[in-house]
């Protein structure tokens, strides 16, 4: 497999030379023998690891690499590049315009089987120069990526071995709040805000055992979840809206078209998690086939 993981490594880099991208973005479950490229490489792009939250990587990797974490849970090839990027426009790392080479594969084959070159601008099709703005005035980057990191766990495992549906809105949530009612008691009422964050390990928990009820959770744009049960009242026309999808994603891009929010939509038939910003779909992160 050292062989195969080689000549893939060495293509990507000739592919990323030759196209003059921005940079270099390697799923390291799939290549746990990677050295890092040379510094002609560094220089003349960025170099990212993907890597799971609970995977080890060299001190090495940290101090030449980029970092982008994605939650441990099983993933598409496709899927741990769309959510490494979709992180990294949060934080900055990638912009409109971008041309990134990525290298995947699927770990229990136990080698990289994918050299995918992914244009940002084209793939993230409603990143404009005022999305970052958006997104970091609203939303911070620490807490989007938690909420993420939730939703793909939720999407992939569920909850009691049901599957789950369900929304996070995130950011502008005084506005959010006039535009939704209450479907139950708030169950969030009468705690500290310190309990009730995201970024607090201990809300994990609480939070998966929630999500089985009707509704969507708001979360401040600092991470503190100020209800959940919540109906959306916003929504689009359906011939504003991308054909094939339901009512919670439906209601997300509603709410997010009179908002500055960010909704990410668990489809609880598909496993899916989509993400909207402006009315529209920004990335959908796609189940893997069991």
């Amino acid at each position: 497999m050292k062989s195969i993981n080689k000549t893939m490594i060495e293509h990507a880099i000739k592919i990323a030379h030759e196209i003059k991208a921005d940079a270099l973005l390697v799923c390291i479950d799939v290549i746990d023998d990677m050295n890092v490229p040379p510094d002609e490489i560094k220089k003349d792009m960025s170099f990212i690891v993907v890597c799971r939250e609970n995977e080890s990587i060299s001190d090495e990797m940290k101090k030449d690499a980029q970092i982008l974490y994605i939650p441990n849970v099983n993933l598409t090839r496709v899927g741990k590049i769309k959510i490494a990027i979709a992180k990294g426009i949060v934080l900055g790392t990638f912009k409109r315009g971008d041309k990134v080479v990525c290298l995947s594969g699927v770990p229990r084959f136990g080698y990289a089987d994918s050299i995918i070159v992914i244009d940002v601008g084209k793939e993230f099709e409603i990143l404009t120069s005022d999305f970052i703005n958006d997104v970091i005035e609203n939303v911070r980057p620490e807490v989007f990526n938690a909420a993420l990191n939730i939703a793909c766990e939720l999407a992939a495992q569920g909850r009691e071995n049901k599957k789950i549906g369900t929304i996070f809105v995130l950011g502008d949530d005084e506005k959010v709040m006039q535009l939704s009612r209450q479907m139950i008691i708030n169950p969030f009422l009468g705690y500290s805000e310190d309990q009730l964050n995201i970024l607090n390990p201990d809300l994990e928990e609480t939070i998966k055992e929630f999500s089985a009820i009707d509704g969507a959770f708001i979360i401040r744009e600092d991470g503190v979840l100020i209800t959940a049960g919540r109906h959306l009242n916003a929504a689009l026309g359906s011939r504003d809206f991308p054909p094939g999808l339901g009512s919670r994603h439906i209601a997300a891009a509603g709410i997010t078209s009179v908002t500055k929010a960010v909704a990410i939509v668990i489809s609880e038939s598909s496993g899916n998690v989509t993400v909207f910003k402006n009315g529209k779909l920004f990335v959908t992160i796609e189940k893997p086939i069991e």
